[in-house]
């Protein structure tokens, strides 16, 4: 039978139950779902309940007090031991929704990939966004991709979702570069071959899992239609870091660990990450090419800057070319408080990066429009954004605020 065994990691999230609901409601065959789920939940929390699930044999739930918690990544693989030979498996958070017969339509899907030749499609993405509370009207009603957005200064590759801009059949799923952690669905051994590490915190689980699936013979793609929609905000919510006093040493190991295993920056896999590691049907320079990100020295083609289609041909590419084809970019946002930046007459700030040395890397002034501009942000703190050519690894930043009345200010620094 074509069961798929569903794995959700919830942590204190109110959409867990109608994210069920939901699921089960629209299912051409509900019968054939199983459910695993990693519960974290707090007694307080009276609304968090799965009572009327727990006799049903569909569900296999992990019942984990939330001060027990050691993060997604941790939970996620919690969810994969409990696989059990189902032939396909969907990987969810916990708040979505979902079309009529969704689960059909992801299986034919993947079958329909399968005739065309990938032996173990995956089909993965930033799936599009509902908001909870103006459903259905603000559904996302077009299907969306993952694009490269950035490295962060700890070497994570970030991404950002976007529509389908490159693609001209529209009838067939679109070749992705990279792997969602909300929203994957594929062959059920997926669970057994590709594992999340559990050292992993949370940053570094998504394009760890990208290379590791595809060197396991994995070929990725985005779903051409809209199936699944994901919320994404999380308004007011509590998430794991809020509750976890030890969340910062978590995240500082995870970044280590995800560094060592893409050997950037000059570090070595020096350490056995066992089945965690790489697999064997591809090399991580085969990902690179494909992907068009090549981690050791955080570069970038401009291909997959420009947001192209990838294709597996681009394995074939001599080093030399792939090399000859890399761009060094780094982007960057720094966060400033309102309170850190009072003075009514500013005129310009500097706004520079520099290297361990203490030398400027790159300056670019925030004029008086950016300032004004920057100081109204809904969010209600000050993002200024940067991005340049680089090949240098920026260690530190500065602004330093200069007005019309006292001139120079305190500058504000950070490190990378």
């Amino acid at each position: 039978m074509n069961k798929i065994f569903i794995q959700i990691a919830s942590y204190r999230d109110p959409q867990l139950l109608p994210t069920i609901k939901d699921m089960i409601e629209k299912a051409k065959k509900p019968k054939n779902l199983v459910f695993g789920i990693c519960w974290q939940h707090s007694k307080d929390d009276a609304w968090d309940q799965l009572d009327e699930f727990k006799e049903d044999k569909r569900f296999r739930i992990l019942d984990v007090d939330y001060t027990e918690s050691k993060g997604v990544c941790w939970a996620r693989n919690a969810v994969q031991q409990l696989y059990k030979g189902e032939k396909y498996t969907l990987q969810l958070d916990s708040h979505h929704r979902f079309v009529e017969g969704w689960d059909d339509k992801l299986v034919k899907m993947i079958k329909g990939l399968q005739k065309d030749g990938y032996e173990k499609p995956l089909l993965t993405g930033y799936i599009p966004s509902f908001d909870p509370e103006n459903d259905p009207d603000a559904r996302v009603r077009v299907p969306w991709k993952m694009n490269f957005d950035r490295f962060t200064p700890e070497g994570v590759v970030f991404f950002l979702p976007g529509e389908f801009d490159t693609w001209d059949d529209k009838s067939k799923p679109l070749p992705a570069r990279f792997y969602s952690a909300h929203f994957a669905f594929t062959l059920g051994e997926f669970c057994k071959e590709v594992q999340h590490d559990p050292t992993y915190y949370f940053h570094g689980e998504e394009i760890s899992i990208s290379a590791r699936a595809f060197t396991h013979g994995y070929d990725l793609f985005h779903p051409n239609d809209v199936l699944v929609w994901h919320e994404y905000t999380r308004k007011g919510r509590t998430k794991q870091w809020d509750d976890d006093k030890d969340w910062y040493n978590r995240n500082t190991t995870c970044h280590v660990r995800n560094r060592k295993l893409f050997e950037m920056d000059g570090e070595k896999r020096d350490i056995d990450f066992g089945i965690y590691g790489f697999g064997e049907s591809r090399s991580l320079s085969d990902y690179e090419k494909y992907s068009g990100v090549c981690f050791g020295n955080r570069s970038i083609t401009q291909d997959t800057l420009d947001r192209k289609t990838p294709t597996l041909e681009n394995i074939k590419i001599s080093d030399e070319a792939f090399a000859g084809s890399l761009s060094r970019i780094f982007k960057h946002c720094i966060d400033i408080q309102y309170s850190q930046v009072e003075e009514p007459d500013y005129d310009f700030w500097c706004v520079a990066f520099r290297d361990g040395e203490g030398q400027d890397v790159y300056r670019q002034d925030a004029d008086l429009a950016e300032i004004e501009r920057i100081k109204n942000d809904p969010d209600g703190y000050i993002k200024l954004w940067r991005q340049f050519n680089t090949t240098k690894q920026p260690k530190s930043w500065i602004v330093w605020p200069h007005t019309q009345s006292k001139g120079w200010c305190e500058p504000l620094t950070g490190q990378l």
